[in-house]
C-alpha cells in the first residue's frame, strides 16, 4: 500500500510540476513566491550578515532603485511581472554583489552601487537578477538538488518543515542556489531583452563586466569566482544586443550620481 501511495504521489508530482523551456521544475509559481518570502524573513532576522538600509531613513535611495526596477518590469518579455513580489532591498556593505530570490525579491549591496558609473550599468545588473527570478532559476536548481524526495515529503506530510529548512539554507549563504553557467548566460541574454524595451542602453550588464577588471578591482574576485568568465559573457551580451535590435539607449550618468549621493 505504501508503494502504491508513493507511486501515486510521484505521478501527481509529474502532472502538477511546471516545465520551463524544457526544464522540469517541481515547484509551483506560488511556492516560488512563498519560498522567497520565507528567505526574506530569514535575511531580515540576521542584520549582522545582512545590514539592510532602512527605507524610512533612506527614502531617496529606495526611490531611485525602485524607479529602475519599475522601468525594467515594464518589459513585455517578463512572464511574472504582475505576479511576483519584486521587492528590492539595499544592503549597506562594501561588497560587489547582488542576488535574486525565488518569487522576485532582489538585494543589492552599496559596494556594487557605488562601484558602477551609470544607471544603465545598474539597470543591466538588476535586469540580470530579475531574469534569475523570472526564469525561475532558483527553484530549477532546487528541483535538481532535492527533486522528487522534497515534493514527496510535501505530499505525504512527512516533512512539513522542509520549506523552512530550505529557506534557512538559502538565507545563510545562498550557496545552495549557485547558478549554472547556462543560467548565467540566459540571465545575461534576458537582461538585454528587458532593457531593449526601456530607454536604457541594453548593454548595461556588459559595462558592469568591462569595469570589473580583477587586476584593478581585487574585490571583484569574490564575484568572479562564482560566475563564468566575464570576457565570454561580454562577447555574448554584445552579440545578443545586435540580435535583439541593437538599440543604443541612454546611460544616465548624472542622475545615477544623485542616487549614489543618497547612500550612506
Amino acid at each position: 500500500m505504501q508503494t502504491i501511495l508513493k507511486l501515486s504521489a510521484f505521478l501527481l508530482v509529474i502532472l502538477l510540476s511546471s516545465c520551463n523551456d524544457g526544464k522540469v521544475n517541481f515547484f509551483t509559481v506560488d511556492q516560488d513566491i512563498q519560498f522567497g518570502r520565507d528567505v526574506v524573513e530569514e535575511i531580515k532576522a540576521n542584520p549582522e550578515q545582512y545590514p539592510i538600509l532602512d527605507r524610512n531613513e533612506f527614502p531617496e535611495a529606495y526611490a531611485h532603485i525602485e524607479r529602475v526596477r519599475d522601468n525594467i518590469l515594464k518589459s513585455s518579455q517578463l512572464r511574472y511581472a504582475d505576479r511576483f513580489d519584486w521587492d528590492v532591498y539595499i544592503i549597506n556593505d562594501d561588497v560587489l554583489n547582488a542576488f535574486a530570490l525565488p518569487g522576485g525579491t532582489t538585494f543589492y549591496y552599496t559596494g556594487l552601487i557605488k562601484f558602477l558609473d551609470d544607471e544603465a550599468s545598474l539597470a543591466g545588473v538588476m535586469a540580470h537578477e530579475i531574469a534569475h527570478s523570472d526564469r525561475r532559476h532558483s527553484t530549477n536548481r532546487l528541483t535538481k538538488q532535492y527533486g522528487y524526495s522534497v515534493l514527496l515529503s510535501f505530499i505525504l506530510g512527512n516533512n512539513p518543515s522542509i520549506a523552512a529548512q530550505v529557506a534557512g539554507q538559502l538565507a545563510m549563504g545562498l550557496g545552495t542556489l549557485a547558478f549554472s553557467r547556462e543560467d548565467e548566460y540566459e540571465a545575461d541574454e534576458y537582461a538585454v531583452r528587458y532593457l531593449s524595451d526601456t530607454d536604457y542602453d541594453p548593454r548595461g550588464v556588459a559595462y558592469f563586466f568591462i569595469k570589473m577588471d580583477p587586476d584593478e578591482t581585487p574585490k571583484a574576485m569574490t564575484y568572479l569566482s562564482t560566475h563564468p568568465s566575464p570576457l565570454d559573457r561580454i562577447e555574448k551580451i554584445m552579440q545578443n544586443h545586435v540580435k535583439y535590435g541593437g538599440k543604443e539607449g541612454d546611460r544616465f550618468e548624472s542622475r545615477y550620481q544623485d542616487f549614489k549621493n543618497s547612500l550612506p
